[in-house]
C-alpha cells in the first residue's frame, strides 16, 4: 500500500514518550488521538514491542488504510473510528487507562492529495473539508454560501489569522451572487482575484489562511481542544505522558496555557477564598521549550516546518480550575 502521509517529528515523539518503567514490560498502553494512516503507531508499535496501541479517527476511510497497513501487529492495534473528545469524554471501558497518549494535531496529507473533499486549493474538487465524510455538520461550501460577510470575515480572521479577512469575504459575499461556489478552485481563483497583487506572490498562497480558516470552522477543532486534552490527561495513569503536536499559533497556545496550569502549584481563582485545586503541581513539564524539526526533517517533509511537540508527565488528576485562561474556558 502507497503512504501517502509522513509522519512529523517522528524521532522526538519516540525519544520524549519513550514507554520506561514497570507498566511497560507488563503490556502498557498508548491512545494515539490522531491516527491517520498510521505512522506514528507504526513506529510505536515496531520500537516498544510489549505496547499495545489504540487509533481514533473520524474518518473511516483513512482508518481503513491505517487497518491494512498495521494489520501485521494482530491484537496490539485497536481501532475507534470517531473524534477523540467523545473517546477521551466517555473512556470505553473494554480498555486498561493508557500510559502514553498522542495528539498529532495536524490534517494528514491524505486528505489534502487524495480524499477529494476541497481541503487543497491545487484541486477542483467539492468544497466540503468534512473530516467525517458521513456528518451531517456544516460543509465548508454551506458555510462560505450561507454566512453574513462580517461574520465570515471574522471566521477568516479568527481562525486563519489572515490579515485580509474583509476584503476576502467581501469577494466572496459579491462571487456569490452569481451562483453558489462549489469547489475548491473556485474559491482560491475568487480570494487570488480580490487581494492586492503584492499579496498574490507571497511566500504562501493567498488562499491558504482562508482555507485553513474554513477546515477548523468545519470541523470543530479549536472547540474541542480544550476538553478533549483535560479528559485524555485524566484518563491517562500516574507517571504516564501525554504529548501534542500543533501546526499554528491558535492550537499551540491552547496546548501551552493548558500545559502551563498543569504545572502550577495553585490555579485557584482570586476570589476562591481556600484552595480547591489541591494546591500541588498535576504534571511535570518535560518540554520547557516546544521541540521542533530539524533542517534535515524540514527538508524532507516541508509539512513538518511549523510543527511543535509539547510535552507532561502526569503526577495526579487535574481540576476544571486547570481549564481557567485556556482558550475556550
Amino acid at each position: 500500500m502507497e503512504i501517502v502521509h509522513t509522519p512529523v517529528l517522528l524521532q522526538p515523539c519516540l525519544e520524549w514518550l519513550s514507554p520506561v518503567g514497570e507498566p511497560f514490560e507488563k503490556n502498557g498502553w498508548m491512545v494515539d488521538c490522531t491516527l491517520g494512516e498510521g505512522g506514528h503507531s507504526n513506529a510505536f508499535l515496531s520500537n516498544f514491542p510489549s505496547l499495545n496501541v489504540i487509533g481514533i479517527d473520524a474518518d473511516s476511510v483513512i482508518q481503513a488504510r491505517a487497518k491494512e497497513r498495521l494489520a501485521s501487529y494482530g491484537n496490539r492495534m485497536h481501532f475507534y473510528n470517531g473524534w477523540f473528545n467523545d473517546f477521551h469524554g466517555n473512556y470505553p471501558s473494554e480498555y486498561p487507562k493508557p500510559d502514553l497518549i498522542l495528539f498529532d494535531l495536524g490534517i494528514s496529507v491524505f486528505h489534502y492529495e487524495r480524499s477529494g473533499r476541497g481541503f487543497s486549493f491545487r484541486y477542483d474538487e467539492p468544497l466540503d473539508m468534512r473530516l467525517d465524510p458521513d456528518s451531517e455538520n456544516e460543509s465548508a461550501s454551506d458555510i462560505v454560501n450561507g454566512m453574513r460577510e462580517e461574520e465570515l470575515a471574522n471566521l477568516i480572521y479568527l481562525y486563519g489569522e489572515e490579515k485580509l479577512s474583509r476584503r476576502i469575504a467581501h469577494g466572496i459575499v459579491a462571487s456569490r451572487a452569481n451562483g453558489r461556489i462549489e469547489s475548491s478552485k473556485a474559491l482560491a481563483d475568487i480570494i487570488y482575484e480580490v487581494v492586492p497583487g503584492s499579496y498574490r506572490h507571497g511566500p504562501i498562497h493567498p488562499a491558504t489562511r482562508t482555507f485553513q480558516a474554513l477546515r477548523i470552522a468545519v470541523n470543530s477543532e479549536l472547540r474541542h481542544i480544550p476538553e478533549a486534552l483535560h479528559n485524555a490527561f485524566n484518563n491517562l495513569n500516574a507517571g504516564g505522558k501525554m504529548g501534542v503536536i500543533t501546526f499554528h499559533s491558535l492550537e499551540d497556545r491552547i496546548v501551552k496555557n493548558y500545559f502551563r496550569n498543569l504545572g502550577r502549584e495553585c490555579v485557584c481563582p482570586p476570589e476562591v477564598a481556600q484552595c480547591r485545586c489541591g494546591g500541588k503541581p498535576c504534571a511535570e513539564i518535560l518540554t520547557r521549550k516546544p521541540v521542533g524539526p530539524t533542517d534535515e526533517e524540514i527538508k524532507i517533509n516541508s509539512p513538518s516546518r511549523s510543527a511543535k511537540l509539547r510535552v507532561v508527565r502526569k503526577l495526579r488528576d487535574a481540576t476544571e480550575y486547570h481549564l481557567l485562561g485556556v482558550e475556550g474556558y
